[in-house]
C-alpha cells in the first residue's frame, strides 16, 4: 500500500507521493493506474516528491499515459505547499525546487500560519525553434490555416488566439494539433481569448493528458505569446476553467513569474 495526497491548483489535480525513501519503484506503470478516474484515484497525473542534491526538493511528474513530463507549474505550487507544511514546518518561506526543466525558485505567501498562494519563478521562455522544439524556421507556424506562436517553458507549447474559448475546438482539434508533425516531442495546445490588455481567458489541451482545468506552464507560455503578438501587457490575470492565475513576464531578467493557489483535497492509500 502506498500513501498518497491528492492536491489541486486551479483545478489541475495530481496525486502526490512522498518518494524520498523511493517507495515507488515504477512510476510509469503506477501513473496510469492511480490516475484513472474510474478504476483508480483519479487525477491529471502522478507527482513524486523526491530528495535532491541540487535543490531543497525535487519533483518528477508522470502523465496518465505513463510518460514523464518535464514540468508542471500548477503541480509545482502544490509541491511547494506540501513541502512548506510537511517538510519545513512552515518555517522556510523561500526554497528551490528541482524539476525536469531546471531549478525553480519558490516564494510562499501566508498570513503567519495559513497558506495563501505561491509564486514560482518559471525562468525565461525559450523561443528558438530547435529548442522548443518545433520543425519550422521561426517559432510562428500555421497548421490547417490556424496560426500558432510556439514557446517552451521547459516543455513545448503552441498558442493560438480565438474569438471565444467557449466555442474553441479544444476537444475536436486539440488531439491532432498535439500530434502534428511540426512538433517532434508533441506539444501542449493553448486556445486564448484576450479580454483586455491585462485580462485573458485560456483553455488547454495537454500533451499526454487531454483537456485539463488549468496548466501552469501553458499559462506562462500564453502570456509570452500575448506580449509577442501585441495582445496584452506584460502582467495579466489569466482565467482558466479551474480558476485564475496571475502571470508576469519581467523585463529585467525575462523570467516569467506565476502566482496561484494550491489546495489539499484528500489523503489515502493505494494498492499497487
Amino acid at each position: 500500500m502506498i500513501a498518497f495526497t491528492k492536491m489541486q491548483g486551479a483545478g489541475n489535480d495530481y496525486i502526490y507521493i512522498d518518494n524520498r525513501n523511493e517507495v515507488v519503484k515504477n512510476p510509469a506503470e503506477l501513473s496510469p493506474k492511480i490516475s484513472d478516474r474510474h478504476f483508480g484515484v483519479g487525477s491529471d497525473g502522478l507527482v513524486l516528491i523526491c530528495s535532491s542534491d541540487k535543490a531543497d526538493i525535487r519533483m518528477r511528474m508522470f502523465n496518465p499515459d505513463g510518460s514523464e513530463s518535464e514540468m508542471c507549474g500548477n503541480a509545482s505550487r502544490c509541491v511547494a505547499r506540501f513541502a512548506w507544511e510537511r517538510f519545513f514546518q512552515k518555517e522556510k518561506d523561500e526554497f528551490d525546487l528541482e524539476t525536469g526543466a531546471g531549478i525553480k525558485h519558490i516564494v510562499i505567501h501566508h498570513d503567519g500560519k495559513n497558506f495563501q498562494s505561491a509564486t514560482i519563478d518559471m525562468g525565461a521562455p525559450i523561443l528558438e525553434p530547435e529548442q522548443i522544439p518545433v520543425a519550422a524556421p521561426t517559432n510562428r507556424i500555421r497548421i490547417d490555416g490556424r496560426e500558432f506562436t510556439c514557446v517552451s517553458m521547459g516543455n513545448p507549447h503552441a498558442v493560438t488566439f480565438v474569438d471565444s474559448v467557449q466555442t474553441a475546438p479544444v476537444l475536436t482539434k486539440g488531439p491532432a494539433y498535439e500530434m502534428d508533425k511540426a512538433f517532434p516531442r508533441k506539444a501542449n495546445i493553448e486556445f486564448v481569448e484576450v479580454l483586455s490588455p491585462t485580462h485573458a481567458k485560456m483553455r488547454v489541451w495537454e500533451r499526454g493528458t487531454g483537456e485539463t482545468l488549468a496548466c501552469g506552464t501553458g499559462s506562462c507560455a500564453t502570456l509570452v505569446a500575448c506580449v509577442l503578438n501585441g495582445k496584452t501587457e506584460r502582467e495579466i490575470d489569466l482565467e482558466l476553467l479551474g480558476g485564475t492565475l496571475h502571470i508576469e513576464w519581467r523585463e529585467d531578467n525575462s523570467h516569467v513569474m506565476m502566482t496561484g493557489p494550491a489546495e489539499f483535497v484528500f489523503e489515502g492509500t493505494f494498492d499497487e
